[in-house]
């Protein structure tokens, strides 16, 4: 993935401004309050220990700090899963979409998780297909 945001970053012209650093969630690799802003598109699924990442973000936003996370929703509907299914080009990876839909948190336990952390400020929206986690440190 770092490879190919080197290559995204070239083309966009924003090589000499860009840092890659790789890291878990779960122990990100910088100091505390070193981040105005977290934000994550899609991963959330993917996080290995959300509760610690959240808390690990938290570590690392300064007061004040945003977070902003979107991920697909598990309990969306079965239509608007088939459409995504449908239009999920190439094929190979409709195997894929299925396996992340459902490893997918639905709203209620995102709040829960939210609930659970040392964020008090946020706000959980949804749309058909995902959610949309804004907090505030």
């Amino acid at each position: 993935m770092i490879s190919l945001a080197r290559k995204n970053a070239a083309e966009y012209g924003f090589s000499e401004r860009t840092e890659y650093v790789e890291s878990s969630g779960a122990a990100i690799a910088f100091d505390e309050k070193e981040f105005d802003a977290s934000f994550s598109a899609g991963s959330l699924h993917e996080w290995s220990d959300v509760p610690k990442t959240l808390e690990e973000i938290w570590r690392v936003l300064k007061q004040g700090g945003r977070l902003f996370v979107s991920d697909l929703r598990r309990d969306m509907i079965s239509p608007v899963r088939w459409f995504m299914w449908f239009v999920t080009k190439p094929k190979e990876i409709r195997p894929g979409l299925i396996t992340s839909i459902n490893a997918a948190y639905t709203p209620t336990e995102v709040k829960t998780l939210l609930t659970e952390s040392r964020f008090t400020d946020f706000t959980v929206s949804c749309n058909p297909m995902g959610l949309r986690i804004v907090a505030r440190k």
